[in-house]
């Protein structure tokens, strides 16, 4: 992943986002993690990630359900001079604890850019520009998320991860991603499978 530049917390895209080649295992690209009770690591307490890649060279997610109120998009928007759009912005996502000054944009595919990466059908993931200069003009996708930095794990990890007691793996749902408030999030996304993530702790790690 590259680091911003100097435009401010979007990097542009030089180019196309690909994902990694033959993978070797079965891909959880387009599912949910969902952190159970007995997640070890603080950081991801609660939280739903929307794995992006995944294959034997490591695995790539955004956490869609961490908003960061201490800034907006707004601010964002006029801190790179660009204009504000009327109506109501949603938040900024901690995309996780990696290369926090990078920003992605998780929206459905019925938008359209040059530079993007399909994540499924209906989702795609992109670090271009102009998606930003396309949301301040009023003419972006019309569900997204803003997210700053990401998760990763390398060549082995995640799969070393998911046969201990911490994720929960579950088919993604476009819904919860962009419309279900993210207070709920976590326990819908582990629900879709009729599983109370307050209370689990004996399955866990299955796709």
């Amino acid at each position: 992943m590259r680091t911003c530049n100097s435009f401010g917390v979007y990097p542009h895209m030089e180019g196309t986002m690909t994902q990694p080649k033959a993978p070797i295992i079965e891909s959880l690209t387009g599912s949910f993690l969902v952190s159970t009770p007995q997640m070890p690591d603080p950081r991801f307490e609660e939280q739903v990630i929307y794995i992006c890649a995944h294959s034997n060279e490591g695995a790539m997610g955004l956490a869609i359900n961490k908003p960061n109120l201490s800034f907006s998009l707004a601010e964002v928007l006029k801190g790179a001079d660009l204009p504000v759009p009327f109506g109501e912005l949603p938040p900024i996502y901690i995309g996780g604890p990696v290369e926090l000054e990078s920003a992605f944009i998780l929206y459905r595919s019925d938008y359209k850019t040059e530079y993007q990466l399909e994540v499924s059908p209906t989702v795609s993931l992109s670090r271009e520009t102009k998606v930003l200069q396309d949301i301040a003009e009023g003419h972006g996708p019309e569900k997204y998320l803003f997210l700053l930095g990401y998760t990763g794990w390398g060549p082995g990890q995640l799969e070393r991860e998911l046969v201990e007691d911490g994720w929960l793996t579950v088919p993604a749902d476009d819904h919860i991603i962009f419309e279900l408030a993210d207070d709920l999030k976590w326990k819908a996304a582990a629900m879709q499978f009729g599983i109370d993530i307050a209370t689990f702790g004996d399955v866990i790690g299955y796709a």
